[in-house]
């Protein structure tokens, strides 16, 4: 499969405050990759640059092969993307919103717009004004589909769904992706949907990158142990091994890349006396904050 998007040693500032540096990553044809991180860690940076909106401070970013500080007009028709907010031009009704967008894709397809569409149980001549956020929403991801694009690049495209639309569309989107061979970048702040959808992820906390890999290599390798203290002094923080260490009085969090085997040894080694050591099933929101931290 070739890369649809590779970027090389991306280095960003805003002034003299640096968003990150040497950011290198790929995406294959075919594949979800879900960008992760906290607020300010540059993933709306990230789009941008992508989409050829803002001129990185370092590296590259390429997209089918142009860089995307030059795309051609053939690839920048094969890229679809959504904006944080879902802008929409709320006079229009949703039947004349679709009519409106067709007439700028050469490949539109109205199907999985009007799919969506029925599923709000809404009329075609409904304002988009009067309808609610989650329900524009709707609106706006089902154009993002019928313009039928190779690359769908969409910022935090959970945001104004609740809990039943979010998975409707998630679920929709991703066997709509696998069908069609769709290439698919995508950035959500409500992480645990994230995990439904993408094949790979790239976590990223301030100026640096945590985790790059696919999400099922990264759930099944990244471990949480709790166990509580004899001695609430203990700080294990410090040691090689540990990424992230939460303690209230004895009772510890404790999250790392080693095993459960490797764990209790280090602590038997150490002298270190402890009790109901238990290894918790996490979900990718719980790893994400047990990554990069609480705060």
């Amino acid at each position: 499969m070739e890369n649809v998007i590779e970027c090389n040693n991306l280095s960003h500032y805003y002034g003299k405050k640096l968003v990150y540096k040497n950011l290198s990553f790929h995406v294959k044809e075919g594949s979800i990759l879900g960008l992760l991180g906290k607020n300010g860690t540059g993933k709306t940076t990230t789009i941008n640059i992508l989409n050829g909106f803002l001129q990185p401070s370092g590296g590259e970013c390429l997209i089918y092969g142009d860089n995307s500080q030059h795309l051609t007009p053939q690839t920048k028709s094969r890229m679809g993307f959504l904006i944080e907010g879902h802008v929409q031009y709320a006079f229009m009704n949703i039947q004349q919103i679709e009519k409106f967008y067709s007439g700028f894709y050469p490949q539109w397809k109205s199907e999985p717009y009007w799919d969506l569409m029925s599923k709000l149980k809404v009329s075609p001549n409904q304002k988009i004004s009067t309808m609610s956020c989650g329900q524009q929403s709707q609106v706006a991801l089902g154009l993002i589909l019928a313009q039928d694009s190779d690359l769908m690049i969409l910022d935090d495209f959970s945001m104004g769904l609740d809990p039943g639309y979010r998975r409707l569309f998630i679920d929709y989107l991703r066997a709509y992706a696998k069908s069609a061979n769709k290439t698919i970048f995508t950035t959500s702040h409500i992480i645990q949907d994230m995990e439904r959808l993408i094949d790979d992820v790239l976590i990223m906390d301030y100026d640096r990158v945590l985790a790059q890999c696919p999400v099922e290599e990264f759930m099944s390798e990244f471990r949480q142990f709790n166990f509580e203290l004899e001695n609430d002094a203990v700080d294990l923080s410090k040691e090689d091994f540990v990424i992230n260490f939460e303690k209230i009085k004895n009772k510890v969090e404790l999250y790392t890349y080693k095993d459960e085997n490797f764990v209790r040894n280090y602590l038997d080694k150490a002298g270190i006396a402890y009790k109901n050591f238990t290894q918790v099933k996490m979900g990718l929101e719980d790893a994400f904050i047990g990554l990069t931290g609480k705060y």
